[in-house]
């Protein structure tokens, strides 16, 4: 492999890692406020990929404008989850994890069948982005201007996610809740109230990441389903719950996966990615920065 040739695949894993990142920290965010793992996070992605092209087909606006729009529909879409589905699998009196993942499968499967039942199977993409079908010219490295778009886009989320979560009251509030979710009711925090914000933090994150990707990726109604996946190994790699351990493990994946597809044909990028996962389980299984 020749030197220009590896720099193509660390600034193409590098780029894609970031989105990957950015995919997957709502999921972490949720399982490290509450321990629920949202089965239907592939789905959120999904539907705002869905929107991006809704709204970009009414308003006829290119979608890097109407991001903030998307966030602010999928912040509701995740708070009306919690708040319709999530808080009553919390209540139950056995099986609790259970019922909790079976409520969110559930969620999934209505989610996906609802998108497949308005849109269709067809693939759909985002007409006339600005940055589509562009590219950046770096000394015979070529890098899509959408993957670099998103990738500023993730490190800007991630920024601003420590800053809400170090420099306010509802981060604060949120890492009480992390810590002791019993103990917080003591000192006046509405538990419920910060289960329903951080799940709306959580959808409003891979909305964004939904809105970057349908700038570049066809928009169906499985699309979140392989997505998802790489979602919850990146969660589970970087360790459930760790913000920072789902950046760390995006870049990871992302970087396996673009070497992965050199060395084997490009269907089976996704192995390298798999075989890493499970080294790392049987080493330390708690993830690279999780704790047991």
């Amino acid at each position: 492999m020749t030197a220009q040739a590896l720099a193509q695949v660390l600034a193409s894993g590098l780029l894609m890692g970031l989105i990957y990142a950015l995919i997957a920290v709502g999921l972490s965010l949720i399982f490290g406020l509450m321990d629920v793992v949202n089965f239907a996070h592939g789905e959120f992605l999904m539907l705002a990929m869905y929107a991006t092209f809704g709204l970009v087909v009414l308003t006829h606006l290119d979608p890097i404008v109407l991001m903030p729009v998307v966030v602010a529909l999928l912040f509701v879409l995740g708070g009306c989850a919690y708040l319709g589905v999530v808080r009553f699998a919390m209540r139950a009196k056995a099986n609790q994890g259970m019922v909790q993942i079976f409520a969110t499968f559930g969620l999934a499967i209505l989610l996906q069948g609802a998108a497949q039942y308005a849109f269709g199977t067809d693939y759909r993409n985002v007409p006339g982005s600005w940055l589509g079908g562009r590219t950046l010219d770096a000394g015979g490295v070529f890098l899509p201007w959408p993957q670099i778009f998103g990738a500023v886009v993730s490190l800007a989320a991630f920024g601003g996610l420590h800053l809400l979560m170090s420099r306010t009251d509802f981060g604060r509030a949120l890492e009480a809740t992390r810590e002791d979710q019993g103990a917080v009711a003591l000192v006046g925090i509405d538990r419920n109230r910060v289960f329903a914000l951080g799940w709306g933090l959580g959808a409003a994150l891979v909305g964004l990441a939904g809105a970057v990707l349908a700038v570049f990726y066809y928009i169906h109604p499985q699309v979140g389903a392989s997505f998802a996946l790489i979602a919850y190994v990146t969660v589970a790699l970087g360790g459930f719950g760790s913000v920072g351990g789902a950046l760390v493990a995006g870049i990871v994946v992302g970087l396996v996966e673009a070497f992965t597809a050199v060395i084997l044909p490009p269907a089976m990028k996704s192995v390298g990615v798999y075989a890493l996962y499970l080294a790392v389980v049987f080493v330390r299984p708690q993830g690279l920065f999780g704790r047991l």
